[in-house]
């Protein structure tokens, strides 16, 4: 498998850091938005992730392209369970997670991508705020807990981890109130080897 992308997108990291944990092999294109002529080979929109299968077919997004590995790599759904209250907890916190990765690049892209004397302030202070919210329910349901997913790392800690750690690579000022128990649970993911190797380091 070819993964396509830079892990300093969460949504790249995100799937990287699953493929780690499924012990599947893969190749990296550390290919940037930026990079947009090499980039509509793989994804008509010039988005990342993308991933190339070793038949050729080329999966795109970042759920899609999870939802494809936990299928193919994880048959006791260590990651994710199959069925249950815990599996739709999993993915409400995921949710929250990649809506706070979302938000987070739309801030950034506000901030970096317009000029200066466009940039809307009020919609990016909108952006912001809902970066808080979900962190707030994030540190909500990580308080108290070793391991959100239970007593084992799972999708949900995977997708938390990487929201918050792009928001602190991003928009470090809006980690500046504190978020502990969010804060511990960044310390102990990036300790793994499949957090590790994916972390983004500018």
């Amino acid at each position: 498998m070819l993964l396509v992308g830079r892990d300093r997108s969460p949504f790249v990291r995100r799937t990287a850091t699953v493929i780690e944990f499924l012990n599947l092999s893969f190749e990296r294109l550390p290919l940037a938005t930026a990079d947009a002529d090499q980039l509509i080979k793989y994804n008509p929109f010039g988005r990342v992730p993308a991933l190339v299968l070793d038949g050729g077919e080329i999966l795109i997004d970042s759920a899609a392209i999870i939802d494809y590995l936990l299928e193919v790599g994880d048959p006791d759904h260590r990651l994710l369970p199959a069925n249950g209250k815990l599996r739709r907890g999993m993915l409400r916190t995921s949710a929250i997670a990649t809506g706070i990765m979302e938000k987070g690049v739309a801030a950034a892209y506000e901030m970096r991508q317009r000029p200066a004397e466009l940039v809307h302030a009020p919609w990016l202070q909108h952006l912001k705020s809902q970066v808080r919210a979900g962190l707030t329910e994030l540190e909500r349901v990580a308080d108290g807990k070793r391991w959100l997913s239970g007593t084992e790392p799972g999708l949900a800690d995977i997708n938390s981890v990487v929201a918050y750690d792009f928001i602190g690579n991003s928009h470090p000022e809006l980690l500046s109130t504190g978020w502990p128990a969010l804060a511990a649970l960044s310390e102990r993911a990036n300790a793994l080897p499949a957090f590790r190797k994916t972390r983004w380091q500018a």
